[in-house]
């Protein structure tokens, strides 16, 4: 289990992630819902140990960063990298032998062209293909379904649930609310970079409602259409 205890991150005078406490199971899948600037970003790459935080982040079975496979919302390709040296690179940091790398490609990625060239789409499935065959127990997953075609989202969605049945921990963020509402086990609502409210699966018709109480109707007012 992670236990996140009073973190919180500031940016000079800007404090963006205010006294969050949470705890994350394996076996489970967490959302992460919040307006764009409500602070989901820096609190995942606080999780993967990419930013220096406030307050404490535990994880007994391992160096937390050691197990951690994060995909961002906009992964970035090393120039005249292939797809193919990029999951080998990828397998290396973690010290984890593939040989059947093709057999992998189940996103049917064009592995021998350069990945700086591939589409936004692309990078984010070879991306996330490198987290899964580096064999992470924790998956942070940034916006997965952004930019990416149908097909391949109704398989990350089958991916996401096989890493539910191995008892991993996903931790997802998204601004497709029925999607999390159809995946996730509990949803959390960041706002302000602060906690609103959590709730479990049956229950997050009332993060909905937060969501969409919190000036929505009045700022399409301010359109005045006609």
């Amino acid at each position: 289990m992670i236990r996140i205890k009073s973190l919180s991150k500031s940016y000079g005078d800007n404090k963006v992630l205010k006294e969050i406490s949470l705890n994350f199971k394996p076996g489970e899948i967490n959302g992460i819902v919040g307006e764009n600037g409500a602070g989901k970003t820096t609190l995942f790459k606080c999780l993967a140990g990419l930013e220096t935080y406030e307050g404490k982040i535990e994880y007994a079975a391992a160096n937390l960063k050691d197990v951690t496979g994060f995909l961002f919302t906009n992964p970035h390709m090393l120039s005249r990298v292939t797809g193919m040296e990029y999951l080998r690179l990828m397998c290396n940091a973690r010290h984890v032998g593939i040989d059947n790398i093709e057999e992998k490609n189940v996103f049917d990625l064009p592995l021998n062209r350069y990945a700086d060239a591939y589409s936004t789409g692309m990078k984010k499935k070879l991306a996330l293909t490198a987290i899964l065959i580096q064999g992470n127990e924790i998956f942070i997953l940034d916006e997965p379904f952004n930019g990416v075609d149908i097909h391949s989202n109704a398989l990350i969605l089958e991916v996401i649930q096989k890493l539910k049945e191995l008892k991993k921990v996903v931790i997802l963020s998204s601004h497709i609310f029925s999607t999390l509402d159809q995946i996730c086990d509990t949803l959390h609502y960041l706002k302000d970079g602060k906690i609103e409210v959590s709730a479990l699966k049956g229950e997050f018709e009332q993060i909905e409602k937060k969501m969409r109480k919190s000036g929505i109707g009045s700022k399409v007012e301010q359109l005045n259409l006609s």
